[in-house]
């Protein structure tokens, strides 16, 4: 016989739910992020999509999609628009061409420049130090990939 514990109904309680902190700060680092990205003509997983880039260009769609957490359904159309606006290049792999490699342009390497001033709005506006972020990076980082593992 499986007992059970039960819930109190302070549990349930909306402000008491972790999913609900989560999703509504995701919400508003979002809003947060919208005038930002629109100087640089770019939406939030667009700008994800080039934060990978930036980090290391040449990387496959599938590598892409491992790092920021999307499938290729997801992932296509943003590399699509990207490349159309001239921000980068997918080209198929001679060897195999299942794999697509993502690479800058030159103006996709330049709007870099123009997106470092970023995380300084970012962390102004959370009123939070760079050792609070940092920390909180962290914490939610560990809280992913505890999610994530198979159990």
């Amino acid at each position: 016989m499986r007992t059970t514990t039960p819930i109190s109904a302070s549990a349930l309680l909306l402000d008491r739910q972790l999913c609900f902190a989560l999703y509504s700060s995701s919400l508003a680092m979002t809003k947060l992020y919208k005038p930002l990205l629109a100087e640089l003509d770019l939406t939030y997983p667009q700008y994800l999509v080039m934060l990978v880039l930036w980090e290391r260009d040449g990387l496959t769609v599938s590598e892409l999609g491992e790092r920021l957490y999307l499938d290729s359904g997801t992932l296509t159309p943003l590399l699509k628009r990207l490349e159309l606006a001239e921000l980068l290049t997918r080209q198929r792999d001679s060897a195999d061409e299942r794999r697509v490699h993502v690479r800058l342009t030159a103006a996709g390497q330049q709007l870099k420049s123009r997106a470092e001033k970023i995380p300084f709005c970012v962390m102004q506006a959370s009123q939070c130090s760079l050792q609070e972020i940092t920390g909180l990076t962290r914490q939610i980082q560990k809280l992913r990939n505890s999610l994530i593992q198979p159990v």
